[in-house]
């Protein structure tokens, strides 16, 4: 979901390989901007990108550039990944709310096709693997068989959902752990999207039901791990409410 808000003020192009990206410069917030940790930066281009006056407001973007490094958080700002990331056992479960949500909406006459998440959301199926056979050069093959077989219902529903819904992909078993897959495939650092002409170049942010969803931060994409009910809000477009972050910075010496 691409936002057509943001505060005029920050808006800038940038060209990259002859193409001509819109960004938000951060320097056109002044010094209290350019003091702010490589962190808060992020969340302050995610307000300045969706500040709307009515969902994100002015009040949102002070907070972050008020950011006081000795106080207690006590100032809430309402933040949207631009990516939302499932493991399959959190993942299933808001898979079935959205085909619930389609059945709803053909009930009341409507096209149900128009139930799609609003934020691009990826599900690695991972949590999926039990170990039966082990100390054999056959044990993978057993296993990844006995996989299937468990749950060969629940993998052809996922296979229908990324056929049925748009903004949903699903990284098939067996490919790899869920961060891994992330890290190395998922994160594209930098997002970019169109809108009526216009692209727009933003970093990647992310919200995951994995507990090791924070391992992308040192590709710096700032990610949060969270639970299956707030990563299906983040997929309806909905924002998560949170304090302004504490940060704590690590110096490395050698």
């Amino acid at each position: 979901m691409l936002s057509t808000g943001g505060r005029a003020g920050t808006r800038g192009i940038l060209a990259v390989g002859g193409t001509e990206f819109t960004i938000h410069r951060l320097d056109a917030m002044g010094e209290k901007a350019a003091r702010l940790p490589f962190s808060l930066k992020i969340l302050l281009e995610n307000l300045l990108r969706r500040e709307d006056g009515q969902r994100v407001t002015r009040h949102h973007v002070d907070a972050v550039l008020g950011w006081n490094p000795t106080a207690i958080p006590d100032r809430e700002i309402p933040f949207m990944p631009a990516r939302v990331l499932l493991q399959d056992f959190t993942g299933v479960p808001a898979v079935v709310d959205l085909a619930a949500m389609r059945d709803a909406v053909r009930r009341m006459g409507g096209d149900p096709k128009r139930i799609n998440p609003l934020q691009p959301a990826d599900l690695v199926i991972d949590h999926s693997v039990q170990v039966d056979v082990f100390g054999t050069s056959a044990a993978f093959g057993a296993n990844v068989e006995l996989e299937f077989e468990r749950n060969r219902e629940r993998y052809a529903f996922l296979r229908w959902g990324q056929r049925a819904f748009g903004n949903f992909r699903v990284v098939p078993p067996d490919t790899g752990i869920v961060h891994q897959v992330n890290l190395e495939y998922l994160a594209p650092v930098v997002f970019r999207q169109g809108n009526n002409g216009e692209q727009l170049a933003y970093p990647d942010t992310v919200l995951g039901t994995d507990s090791h969803t924070t391992m992308v931060n040192g590709l710096g994409v700032v990610g949060w791990g969270v639970g299956g009910i707030e990563a299906e809000a983040a997929m309806l477009g909905q924002p998560t409410v949170m304090l302004v972050p504490q940060v704590i910075g690590v110096r490395l010496h050698g």
